[in-house]
């Protein structure tokens, strides 16, 4: 669980490398006049793999919306509505997505799948960046139910 808390925060890194890109698009069409299209496909990417681990960390860290709703519970059943909410919400909707949307990555994969309007290579990375969601989401939903060792300080 630990390593996982330190993955997802050097994975917040990526929003640096995201803002310059975005930032760099209009200069190389207004200045440099080449490049913009090619640049925005890379902000893409970078942004859908962002997103992918987004979600993860703020269920790890518990900002999610479950935590909204249940402000006003004990702690000891808000924290065990939470885990078994995240699990029983989100998990289907993993599944079916894992399901629905595997031979579509596989096959984006296999054929490199590329932007359409620049055939720059590299939209079969956002179609990964999905699978990626979904699972970690189902991962850190199964973890969160999964019984814990209690650690004393």
């Amino acid at each position: 669980m630990k390593l996982t808390r330190v993955l997802l925060r050097y994975a917040g890194l990526l929003v640096l490398p995201l803002a310059v890109l975005l930032f760099a698009q209009w200069p190389l069409r207004d200045v440099v006049q080449a490049y913009s299209r090619q640049t925005n496909d890379v902000a893409q990417i970078v942004f859908a793999l962002y997103m992918a681990i987004a979600v993860s960390a703020a269920s790890v860290n518990g900002t999610h919306l479950a935590a909204l709703h249940s402000a006003h519970a004990s702690p000891t059943l808000a924290l065990r509505w939470k885990r078994w909410a995240l699990l029983l919400c989100v998990g289907p909707w993993a599944l079916f997505l894992l399901w629905a949307t595997t031979p579509i990555v596989i096959e984006s994969v296999r054929h490199w799948e590329k932007f359409s309007e620049t055939l720059t290579p590299g939209y079969f990375l956002i179609k990964v960046a999905l699978a990626l969601l979904v699972m970690l989401v189902l991962m850190e939903a199964l973890l969160q139910v999964l019984p814990r060792k209690e650690s004393r300080p």
